[in-house]
């Protein structure tokens, strides 16, 4: 049974190759003897099995590991919207039955943080809730919510409608390199307009439907290279929205 080493017996680098051409020149010298007497064979206690072995050990020693990059989240939690209105809004952080009570649902990567919206910001632009990379607080997703909406419009008039109380996504649409947008229903028949912004320097996903004579609005945006680096997790994300009732 082979022995397991402790990192203070492994052999450096150096130490590895002089032992290697210490014994290599050892195995020399054995088959220069050996061709003398040709009925002998190295075997693996020989010198030459020693060198061989010393050679493959030194291979691995020198043989640097492979890096890892900095992988998304694999793992989400999933979170309850309410959309309650700016007059029935709890105050920060929501109400405490928000499962019961949820109109929305998304997942969150773990380890992103949440923004508490405020009263004032949820009545004068929709906001309901929002979560960020700590990493990066530009790479996030949130939801917005209008009342009154018992079917969607055109999906051109929805978007340049949403980004009215939007700057960052009147900016991101004033700069973009494209627009793509199409429709989507889910299992239940429910009908969803899915945009995708490839602004300068930053994406943006976009999920809208109407549901509970409301419309609502789950965007998932980051800068350039966090969007190279996450995709995968911002599109998961993203396909993750659900009204409740179609889940």
């Amino acid at each position: 049974m082979a022995a397991s080493l402790a990192p203070s017996t492994i052999l450096s680098s150096a130490t590895a190759t002089k032992s290697v051409q210490a014994l290599l020149t050892v195995a020399t010298k054995t088959h220069v003897s050996a061709a003398h007497e040709p009925n002998k064979h190295p075997f693996p206690g020989s010198a030459a099995g020693l060198a061989a072995t010393a050679l493959a050990a030194a291979t691995i020693l020198t043989t640097a590991p492979p890096s890892l990059a900095d992988s998304p989240p694999s793992t989400y939690h999933l979170y309850y919207g309410t959309a309650a209105s700016a007059a029935n809004y709890g105050g920060y952080g929501g109400n405490a039955s928000k499962k019961d009570s949820a109109e929305y649902v998304y997942d969150v990567p773990d380890g992103w943080k949440e923004r508490l919206v405020s009263k004032v910001e949820k009545g004068t632009n929709g906001t309901d809730s929002e979560f960020y990379n700590p990493k990066k607080r530009t790479e996030k997703e949130y939801l917005t919510f209008l009342a009154g909406f018992r079917q969607l419009a055109p999906k051109d008039t929805v978007l340049n409608n949403l980004a009215l109380s939007d700057v960052e996504l009147q900016d991101l649409i004033a700069g973009a390199n494209n627009i793509s947008s199409e429709e989507k229903k889910d299992e239940n028949g429910q009908l969803y307009y899915v945009y995708e912004i490839d602004g300068t320097g930053a994406h943006s996903l976009i999920s809208v439907t109407c549901a509970q004579n409301k419309l609502y609005a789950h965007f998932v945006n980051a800068p350039s290279p966090e969007w190279n680096r996450d995709q995968e997790t911002l599109r998961h994300i993203h396909e993750s929205f659900k009204t409740v009732g179609s889940y």
